[in-house]
């Protein structure tokens, strides 16, 4: 996740803390549209970042 907060902060100009806003938003709002067997795929990827907690990068 620090990946997308960086890029948050460095191509959109947000601060820490807007950045933080808008990636829980980001969050809530795949988590409202996956079905709920997906939902430990959508937590893994905010909470380890692109990789999903995979090491592969493969979901």
């Amino acid at each position: 996740m620090q990946e997308l907060l960086n890029q948050l902060t460095g191509k959109a100009g947000l601060t820490e803390e807007q950045a933080q806003q808008s990636v829980a938003i980001m969050k809530e709002f795949v988590l409202s549209k996956v079905p709920p067997m997906f939902s430990a795929v959508v937590e893994g990827f905010f909470a380890d970042g692109a990789t999903g907690g995979h090491e592969d990068g493969l979901v």
